[in-house]
């Protein structure tokens, strides 16, 4: 399938206007001369290169302004897209956002540390817009959510701007085990942007992809079992998959809710700090927020070399090393470079999944799964499957679109066929005899 931006079609005039793909009135032609002469002057500061906080202080000195810079996001994603795959959906109202910031930063009235920042979302966060959440598949394209999911609200409260959707591997991977990673039935196929005939992995695929071909300034990904850290580790961006409960799940389509968690994608460690700081914090909603780590509340001492001393790192090699002569160099000066800064490394850190541990987690998993799927699929309003039991009909009855003939829904079937309630015996001891046996493995 080829990869295209998609939208509803209530929305799909005003995508097309801000992706630039309608033909403009003659009466435009100035406009958008002038919208080339703003984003080459954006081009001309060596984005790629630039923090967030480098972004900011370009903007308060009038280097330019959110609206230039969103305008060169879209423009980068209208001339890359089709060979990445990477982004499903422009946000129509980016421009009017980017706008209203600016009139903020006039006044001295910026809002967070992402004011005016362009931030790209991976698909199956909930917004309360014309964009659509659909977790990568065709059966939520009805969907119609009413609320941002909470991470998405506290973006718009720090200041960003949402410029779009991330494609990512439909149902974050969870379909079934033989699923192609980086593909949706929505978005087509993500490619990596430094081999395009490689896969940027899965399933926040899309959000990696774009995030290492600077098509926004930072993106945010979901993490059930390293979705986050694996497609990082492919494109060459930072990736964090925070602590449990730092940020909040609330409103973003479940796998789920004992290991699901959002966080962000980024070129550096700079700006995915400062975005991590902007998502977190306690949700009345999600009760795991509550007890999840707290970050400081001046994010810039985490940004301080120093704190690294004293700090204990492990090195996993087990995997990691042997396999390419650079990535050994690469592996190696990382480790002489946290010691220089202080660390203390520990060789040794391997982790080995446990015996049975399977066993006893995919029962839990597909428990869970079945319990917040059909939880959420029953709260978002709009025309899509209510349930579980109905999105294995819609995939049976939809072969070609969602390609059943590429792999199958086993996690899908297995889940409504084996999953038990949650406060039924057999899932709790699966649960707990997986959470054993993991924290028997732990090293620190």
């Amino acid at each position: 399938m080829k990869p295209s931006i998609r939208t509803t079609m209530r929305c799909a005039v005003a995508v097309a206007a801000a992706t630039g793909l309608t033909a403009f009135p003659a009466a435009q032609a100035t406009q958008n001369a002038q919208a080339e002469h703003q984003s080459a002057m954006v081009r001309a500061a060596h984005l790629e290169r630039m923090t967030i906080p480098d972004i900011q202080q370009a903007m308060d000195r009038g280097k330019f302004t959110s609206q230039q810079l969103t305008s060169l996001y879209l423009k980068r994603i209208h001339a890359l897209n089709p060979r990445l795959g990477a982004v499903v959906t422009v946000n129509p109202d980016a421009k009017a956002i980017a706008r209203a910031s600016d009139q903020r930063r006039r006044v001295h009235a910026a809002r967070g540390p992402l004011e005016g920042i362009p931030v790209l979302l991976k698909e199956n966060m909930n917004t309360a817009d014309c964009q659509p959440t659909t977790a990568g598949s065709a059966a939520l394209l009805g969907a119609q959510p009413t609320r941002d999911a909470e991470v998405v609200r506290r973006l718009r409260a720090a200041g960003a701007v949402i410029l779009g959707k991330a494609n990512m591997t439909e149902w974050a991977n969870f379909r079934d085990p033989y699923a192609v990673a980086g593909w949706s039935a929505v978005g087509g196929l993500t490619r990596n942007p430094y081999v395009l005939d490689r896969s940027p992995g899965g399933s926040s695929s899309g959000s990696a992809a774009a995030a290492a071909a600077n098509l926004a300034a930072v993106t945010l990904g979901t993490d059930t079992g390293g979705s986050i850290v694996d497609p990082a580790g492919l494109t060459s961006t930072v990736g964090v998959r925070p602590t449990l409960g730092v940020a909040s799940r609330t409103g973003i389509v479940p796998i789920s809710s004992r290991h699901d968690t959002p966080g962000p994608l980024a070129r550096n460690v700079t700006d995915a700090a400062i975005t991590l700081s902007a998502i977190s914090g306690t949700d009345p909603a999600d009760p795991d927020t509550g007890a999840g780590g707290v970050l400081p509340a001046d994010i810039g001492s985490v940004l301080d070399a120093n704190i690294l001393r004293g700090k204990r790192i492990g090195v996993w090699r087990a995997g990691h090393t042997g396999v390419d002569r650079d990535v050994d160099r690469v592996f190696e000066a990382t480790i002489r470079k946290l010691e220089q800064l202080g660390a203390i490394v520990v060789e040794g850190a391997d982790v080995i999944e446990p015996k049975d541990l399977i066993g006893h987690l995919l029962p839990a998993l597909l428990s869970e799964f079945k319990h917040d799927i059909n939880a959420y699929l029953a709260a978002t309003p709009g025309s899509h499957p209510k349930n579980l039991a109905r999105l294995i009909k819609y995939n049976d009855e939809h072969r070609a679109v969602e390609r059943m003939d590429w792999f199958g829904q086993m996690y899908f079937t297995e889940a409504q066929k084996n999953g038990v309630d949650l406060e039924d015996p057999a899932y709790r001891a699966h649960r707990a005899t997986a959470t054993e046996l993991v924290l028997q493995r732990s090293l620190f």
